[in-house]
């Protein structure tokens, strides 16, 4: 019988659950501050109203009127949303092999792949008002998508995979030895 030395065993493995949550919550907090301070700087209105302009897209302009509550559950869409996100970036990750050749190059295409489905795609289906594309908002919109989601996101995810691919190799190594 042999006694593993603690210097050489792997490092305590993160579940892939674990990966996504903290992904997830790192992505959501930072894009829901950078879009408050933005709105903020941009506005000098009270940023609340951002978080009733999600609540929206399920409620309708009763949101933009509603108190406390429609920002929290505002706060609640948005997180959904950016789990949503970083759950699928995390499924299709190990499947395309080109995500994992830069994972900063990734993470620019991710950000402003997600402006697009939003703003191209999912945001026409629900009940926001439709507003004209502006070239300045839109921009802005997608550099923020990829400093606060995409990077995040695909720095974390290319990290998971990298871990776990050394994990693997580590274990296989010593069970040769």
């Amino acid at each position: 019988m042999s006694i593993k030395n603690e210097s050489t065993r792997p490092p305590v493995s993160c579940s892939i659950v674990y990966a996504i949550a903290i992904t997830g919550l790192l992505a959501g907090s930072l894009d829901i501050m950078f879009a408050l301070i933005q709105y903020y700087l941009k506005s000098d209105k009270n940023p609340i109203v951002v978080l009733k302009f999600i609540a929206s897209a399920v409620f309708g302009k009763e949101a933009l009127t509603g108190g406390y509550f429609m920002a929290w559950v505002g706060l609640l869409f948005h997180f959904l949303i950016a789990f949503g996100w970083t759950i699928f970036f995390f499924l299709i990750y190990p499947r395309i092999p080109l995500l994992s050749k830069n994972k900063f190059v990734t993470g620019l295409f991710y950000g402003i792949f997600i402006w697009l489905v939003m703003n191209l795609l999912l945001l026409p289906l629900t009940k926001v008002p439709p507003s004209s594309l502006i070239a300045a908002n839109a921009i802005t919109g997608m550099l923020l998508l990829v400093v606060a989601v995409g990077l995040p996101i695909s720095i974390l995810a290319n990290r998971y995979y990298l871990k776990r691919w050394e994990r693997r190799c580590y274990q296989n190594i010593h069970s040769v030895i």
